[in-house]
């Protein structure tokens, strides 16, 4: 006799019976729309997506028409019909937003939202009011793109149990006096409008931030003011994590960077900066400063970006020197190389025992960008790995290289692992 196969309801059920945690894993991993869409499976399915805890809405989460749509693409409609069109929609996705919220019979640990946003958005105001209500929001994402900043509300500050918060194009004009983030870990700021004294206060009430990230536009009002990199450091006595992008370095420090500063970052581990420059008035010295004051630093990640510098000049790559452009003298570059690799020598007491990988990318093989590698690799007896993601350099230039570095006094043997920007590889042990 054949065994009785079980029907599809039945194989529902079983599913059904799995312990709620583990359905709420399941249904954190659908968008919100297709977790919602569980509730017409049965009448067990009926009310378990409105118990899962992380809530992620995007430009997909709410279906606008086609006809909106196709209208919103149009070129030859007005600009008050585009705006009337667009508020609509916007008030579309934030009902249907509001409409989970209300159905909600669980905490809130997680929310998200990455979506259009202007400086007067009524209804996300509206929204982040009501999570601010919320004493269980652990993670806060407001991913925002626009023509211009989002004007973060102030209850925004009163979500105090927060652990990581997330901000991208968004305006802080003002933070008032409040008992701070004093759970948060993770703090992210990424194209912010923001004056230096309501930044300085905003990190002075974070007390157990490890990780930073800072993306500046060149607009980006935080380094116009004040020069902070002093006041900055102060403001982050366990970071663990520092990431910087943009022009973060060049508008915060210019310089007036000094030769020591007047606090250690022992905890710091991991450090990435973007859009790194060597050959300017800040870069580099910023870079031996942080190392100094780093002895436990384990990774320095740098993404170059050599050839955009601030002096009117360029890079030719195949003669790995300066040229002179426009009415930069070649004889004033030259000397300002020197000055810069004088920078190095400033610093010839640094001794990095943890430090056990650098990567760089688009690197050029330019006599700072070895002098560099050359001045990590004598003081860092730990070292492993050193990644060098190469650009405009050619096998003959890389062999030349890597010569150089061998004879560069080291303590233990390391990898020099050399990837061409054509995805070539190569490893080489010394």
């Amino acid at each position: 006799m054949k065994p009785k196969r079980s029907s599809k309801a039945q194989r529902l059920d079983i599913i059904a019976t799995l312990p709620q945690p583990v359905i709420e894993t399941i249904l954190c991993l659908l968008p919100i729309e297709e977790a919602a869409m569980t509730s017409i499976l049965s009448k067990n399915w009926r009310y378990k997506w409105t118990t899962i805890p992380i809530l992620k809405f995007s430009h997909y989460s709410v279906n606008i028409s086609t006809a909106e749509s196709y209208l919103c693409n149009r070129w030859d409609i007005s600009d008050l019909e585009r705006e009337r069109i667009y508020e609509d929609i916007m008030r579309k996705r934030s009902h249907a937003i509001h409409q989970v919220l209300l159905q909600r019979q669980g905490p809130i640990h997680e929310f998200n939202i990455s979506m259009d946003a202007d400086d007067t958005c009524f209804e996300i105001d509206q929204i982040i009011l009501d999570l601010s209500r919320n004493h269980t929001l652990k993670k806060l994402t407001l991913n925002f793109d626009g023509s211009d900043s989002y004007a973060l509300p102030l209850f925004v500050f009163s979500l105090r149990h927060l652990t990581n918060l997330y901000l991208n194009t968004c305006n802080i004009n003002h933070i008032p006096i409040f008992n701070g983030f004093g759970s948060l870990t993770s703090l992210s700021l990424k194209c912010i409008m923001i004056s230096k004294e309501t930044f300085m206060q905003l990190l002075s009430k974070c007390p157990k931030l490890k990780s930073l990230y800072l993306h500046v536009f060149d607009g980006d009002p935080l380094g116009h003011e004040y020069h902070i990199i002093m006041e900055l450091f102060k403001c982050l006595p366990v970071i663990e994590h520092l990431m910087t992008s943009g022009y973060f370095i060049r508008l915060s420090v210019q310089d007036l960077v000094p030769k020591e500063l007047q606090i250690s970052l022992n905890h710091l581990k991991y450090c990435t900066i973007e859009d790194m420059c060597f050959v300017d008035d800040h870069g580099l010295p910023f870079l031996c400063v942080l190392i100094k004051c780093s002895p436990n630093l384990g990774k320095i990640k740098l993404d170059l970006n050599s050839i955009s510098i601030n002096t009117n000049c360029c890079y030719d790559i195949k003669c790995a020197k300066f040229v002179e452009h426009a009415s930069v003298k070649f004889e004033e570059l030259s000397a300002q190389l020197e000055e810069y690799s004088a920078k190095l020598k400033e610093h010839l007491n640094v001794w990095l025992e943890r430090l056990n990988e650098v990567e760089i990318k688009f690197f050029g093989n330019f006599k700072l960008e070895l002098e560099f590698v050359k001045f990590i690799l004598a003081r860092s007896p730990g070292l492993t790995k050193v990644i060098l993601r190469t650009y405009g350099v050619n096998k003959n230039e890389e062999l030349e290289m890597l010569k150089i570095l061998s004879r560069v006094p080291h303590i233990s043997p390391f990898e020099i692992v050399v990837e061409i920007m054509s995805k070539r590889v190569y490893v080489y042990k010394l």
